[in-house]
C-alpha cells in the first residue's frame, strides 16, 4: 500500500517592514545632516589649513573706460555708520525652518561739493580798481554715499533650514547685497540732515576770499543761489 505526499510549497517571506521610531530616527539624521552641511568651513578651525587651500587672483588687467573733467570743489566729507537689523520672515512658517536676520554696521562717506563749472560770467563781478569782488556760486550738494568695506561688516546672521538649502546651490551664498543697500540709504539720510551742505558752502568761501585775496583783492563778498 502506498501513501502519496504532496511536495510542500516554498515558503516566501513577506518584507519586514521599517518600524516607525527608526523612520523618525532616520529623518532626524537626514535633517541634521543638511543642517551641518550649510555651515561655513571658516568656522571649523584647522579644516581650511587641512585641505591646503590657496587664493590666486587671476583678474585681468583694468581697462580705461572714459576721463571726465572734473570742475565741482570738494570742500567737506562727512564719516557715518549705522547698524542695520534686517529681518526676513515667512507666512505660516517658523523662523527655523524659513527666514533670516542680519544684523550689520555699514561705514561709509559722503563729500560735499559746490560745482564751479556752473558759474556764469554774470556770477562774477569785479570793480575797476580790482579791489572788490563778488561771486555767485550755486548751492553745495551731496554726492552719493561710498560704503567703505574695510570698515562694514555683519555682525550677525540667521538662517532658516530653506534658507540654509538655498544657499548650498547659489551662486552668492549669504550675500549682503540687500543690508548694504540699506546701509547706503541711511547713511545718505544722515548726511542730509547733518550740517555737510553748510560746512562745504563754509569752506568754499573760505577758499576763494583766501585765493583771491593773496591776488590782492581787498573784499571779496560771496553769496549763493539755487
Amino acid at each position: 500500500m502506498t501513501t502519496d505526499t504532496k511536495p510542500e510549497k516554498p515558503t516566501t517571506r513577506l518584507p519586514r517592514r521599517m518600524p516607525g521610531w527608526a523612520k523618525v530616527l532616520t529623518a532626524v539624521v537626514v535633517v541634521l545632516v543638511v543642517m551641518f552641511a550649510g555651515i561655513r568651513l571658516s568656522l571649523l578651525p584647522g579644516l581650511r589649513d587641512f585641505f591646503g587651500t590657496e587664493t590666486h587672483d587671476r583678474s585681468g588687467p583694468a581697462l580705461l573706460e572714459s576721463i571726465q573733467d572734473m570742475s565741482r570743489y570738494d570742500a567737506a566729507s562727512g564719516n557715518f555708520q549705522v547698524v542695520v537689523d534686517l529681518e526676513k520672515d515667512a507666512k505660516y512658517l517658523p523662523d527655523a525652518i524659513r527666514g533670516t536676520r542680519t544684523l550689520y554696521v555699514g561705514a561709509g562717506t559722503v563729500d560735499a561739493y559746490v560745482d564751479l563749472g556752473k558759474v556764469g560770467d554774470k556770477d562774477v563781478t569785479v570793480d575797476d580798481d580790482r579791489t572788490s569782488a563778488t561771486l555767485r556760486l550755486p548751492h553745495a550738494l551731496l554726492g552719493k554715499p561710498a560704503l567703505d568695506p574695510d570698515r562694514s561688516y555683519a555682525v550677525s546672521k540667521q538662517r532658516g533650514l530653506f534658507d540654509r538649502l538655498g544657499d548650498l546651490f547659489s551662486d552668492n551664498p549669504s550675500g549682503e547685497q540687500a543690508v548694504q543697500k540699506l546701509a547706503v540709504k541711511h547713511i545718505g539720510e544722515a548726511a542730509k540732515e547733518s550740517e555737510l551742505i553748510a560746512r562745504a558752502e563754509t569752506n568754499t568761501t573760505d577758499m576763494l576770499q583766501g585765493l583771491l585775496r593773496s591776488l590782492g583783492f581787498t573784499e571779496v563778498k560771496v553769496t549763493y543761489h539755487t
